[in-house]
């Protein structure tokens, strides 16, 4: 398993627009293999500023470098110019490989 998280800070007047923004865009997601989940996080304001975070969850580190590389990718992100203004500086991306993984449906 591999997460593929960005983090963006916000200041809180554009907060509404990035919700919209990220609420109203087709992801294109569900078309890649490998792709299992997406969230997009809503974290704590502090300073007149809100973190977000996405999360996506892929099969494997290689799933998501070939969404990083498709025609999916471009199309999602083909407005991604729209969001600079609504948010400071670039997103700060994190890549995790899952070393362990435990869900309720596991323990039951």
């Amino acid at each position: 398993m591999f997460i593929a998280m960005n983090r963006f800070t916000v200041p809180l007047e554009n907060a509404e627009a990035f919700e919209a923004l990220w609420l109203g865009r087709e992801s294109h997601l569900d078309r890649m293999a490998g792709f299992v989940e997406f969230h997009m996080l809503k974290g704590p304001e502090a300073d007149g500023m809100r973190l977000y975070a996405s999360h996506t969850v892929w099969e494997s580190e290689a799933h998501f470098r070939a969404w990083t590389r498709s025609d999916e990718f471009r199309a999602a992100h083909a407005r991604a110019g729209d969001s600079r203004k609504l948010h400071q500086g670039a997103p700060t991306f994190e890549g995790f490989a899952a070393i362990q993984h435990l869900s309720a449906d596991a323990a039951a």
